[in-house]
């Protein structure tokens, strides 16, 4: 983004903007702004809102609704308040319905530093965690949290964050959830991603409708592909069989994509499809996040520069069927998202070599 552009809100300390007439509300125009900040977030896209001027307006003037009107006290706002998310993206699909939670993310972001600090984690971890079972995966806890709420409990989103919280030893304000769908369905209101697959990737499966088949090379992916991309794992009736993938090679693919669709939202292009975007997730997403604090939200991260948002995926040990965690890297990501709620963001962590470690 250049200097010059000056669509954008200034920053104020009262937060408010020059008066204009409030412009006709559209058909989803009560839900696009939420869906706005939920897709920066995900994707960890948080510049997302860069483009967002006439956004930040219809925050501003009452127009967009979240659906939670629980006000916000002054000194928990997003403005003043750094505040952590769970992000959780399931594998929910209209031939696969189940809840498994494919991508597992938490980020802290500091309105001070205008930074955030995002921690992924493998979908098969070995949870070792008192008061929870060390014999399922990671991606399973969703699923038996979804079950444990139609018989009365606790809703399986405020389980996930009390869990991951606790494993992570920080506190998590607020949870998104997506499926795969909405994935799709953004990347495809980008007009696609641009990626460099390493090598061919071949899976089909009648059952659930899998049907990847990615040749190496640099390329433009539409939404389907993008997330074969992403989810792809092993071979599997395939012939030639394609070289196999492991959790800690998605995170990888995840983290290229989401860099990618950050410089296609950067684009003009990206900027016109913004609220193409917006209506791409709308029946795709549940949170808990407040109307208010929406609009505090891209008061504090409106400019936020791709740069200032560090990614550090969570390897470890592959022995089936679950991933060991690397402690070292566990306690690394657990300090990060410490040190960027104390304003202390600090650069990216350079990439782990995973060429070694393989699982199914």
């Amino acid at each position: 983004m250049n200097s010059g552009h000056s669509s954008l809100p200034p920053r104020a300390k009262n937060g408010g903007v020059s008066k204009k007439k409030p412009p006709r509300k559209k058909k989803s125009g009560v839900k696009s702004f939420f869906k706005a900040i939920l897709i920066i977030v995900l994707l960890a896209v948080l510049g997302v809102v860069i483009y967002a001027g006439s956004l930040y307006f219809k925050a501003e003037n009452g127009v967009l609704d979240t659906g939670n009107n629980t006000p916000v006290p002054p000194e928990k706002a997003a403005t003043v308040k750094p505040i952590t998310m769970l992000i959780l993206g399931t594998d929910y699909r209209p031939k696969h319905q189940t809840y498994l939670t494919d991508v597992m993310m938490v980020v802290s972001m500091n309105p001070e530093t205008n930074s955030a600090t995002l921690v992924s984690l493998p979908r098969d971890t070995n949870i070792q965690l008192e008061g929870y079972n060390s014999n399922r995966k990671l991606n399973s806890f969703y699923t038996t949290f979804k079950s444990q709420e139609k018989d009365g409990g606790t809703s399986a989103e405020d389980e996930m964050k009390t869990m991951l919280g606790k494993y992570l030893d920080v506190d998590i304000d607020y949870v998104t959830v997506l499926d795969f769908q909405a994935f799709r369905d953004v990347v495809d209101a980008l007009g696609g991603v641009n990626v460099n697959v390493q090598y061919n990737m071949c899976h089909r499966d009648s059952v659930d409708g899998t049907d990847i088949n990615l040749k190496a090379g640099p390329q433009k992916l539409d939404g389907k592909e993008a997330l074969d991309y992403v989810r792809y794992r092993k071979s599997m009736n395939c012939n030639p069989k394609t070289k196999e993938s492991n959790d800690f090679d998605r995170n990888a693919r995840q983290s290229e994509v989401l860099h990618s669709l950050i410089d296609q939202m950067k684009s003009f292009g990206g900027a016109t499809k913004v609220f193409k975007v917006l209506d791409a997730v709308d029946d795709n997403m549940k949170t808990d996040l407040e109307k208010d604090q929406l609009k505090n939200m891209i008061k504090a991260y409106y400019d936020i520069n791709k740069d200032n948002v560090k990614f550090m995926p969570v390897t470890g040990e592959w022995r089936s069927p679950f991933v060991y965690i690397n402690e070292s890297e566990l306690a690394e990501a657990k300090q990060a998202l410490k040190d960027e709620l104390a304003g202390k963001h600090m650069n990216e962590p350079e990439e782990t070599n995973t060429d070694s470690v393989s699982n199914p």
